[in-house]
Order: C-alpha cells, then structure tokens, then sequence
C-alpha cells in the first residue's frame, strides 16, 4: 500500500471526565484535527481492560489511544493509576509477542486541554503514518 494514500485508524478510549471533555472542547472551539479517530467514551482511563485494546489491533486499527485525567486529578482517585499500570504491562507482552508497542499511546488530557487533545490526534496520526499500516490489517482483509 502506498502510505501517501495511507490513512490511519486510530481507536481512543477517552475518560469522561477529562479527555472526553477536553475533545469536545476542541470540537465546540472548531480545532482542526484529523478525522482518523474513533471515540470511545468511558467514565475513567482505569476502566481500559488491555482486552479492549487488543481487539482493535487484531481487528486491523492502526493504533489505540488512551486518555485520561491528569495524575492527581483522577475523579475516582486512582482510576489513571491503574491505567498506566496496566498499559505498561501490556506493552510488555505485546513486545515480547513481537507486536509493536508503539501503536498504544497513553496520554493525560484534562477537560480545559482541547488545543492538547487535537495537538495529540495530529501527532498520533502523523506517527502512524510513518510507521505504515497495522500488519493484522493485511491479514484480516479478504
């Protein structure tokens, strides 16, 4: 595939609070960002099972984003805690399986961060875009 006719799927799982807000607010101040992201709202980062993740990779996304409350900030306390934790680990065992870890990213996005949000999706998808397409999506299309 051509990656100038490249475009990335990206899968974000966004903490009601904080992230989900943060995007809406980039939405409502009209920043551009890239149409490459699907959004999954959830009430807290810490809800994100490594399940969830996984399956849009072997689906054929390009990559997952997750976003959460700041450390500290967490409106369940230790929800993002738990996030990081667990994608931490999950990056360990998607490297040791020889996936590639990148495609995973982790990010603090507050509810007053809309320029942060649109800045991270356009970073995301340029990132992706260099790195060429999931390889489970070649092997998923028929």
């Amino acid at each position: 595939m051509n990656n100038d006719a490249f475009e990335p799927k990206i899968v974000a799982f966004l903490c009601n609070w904080c992230t989900y807000t943060g995007a809406d607010l980039a939405g409502t101040s009209r920043i551009q960002y890239p149409p490459n992201v699907r959004i999954i709202r959830l009430m807290c980062s810490g809800a994100v099972d490594p399940t969830y993740v996984l399956k849009p990779l072997l689906d054929g996304a390009d990559g997952v984003l997750i976003g959460g409350c700041h450390p500290g900030d967490c409106h369940y306390q230790s929800g993002n805690y738990k996030a990081r934790r667990r994608i931490i680990a999950l990056k360990e065992i998607l490297k040791s399986a020889g996936y590639d870890e990148d495609r995973v990213w982790l990010r603090w996005i507050s509810a007053s961060e809309g320029q942060r949000f649109a800045e991270t999706v356009t970073k995301m998808t340029e990132f992706l875009k260099e790195k060429g397409p999931n390889p489970m999506r070649q092997k998923w299309a028929v």
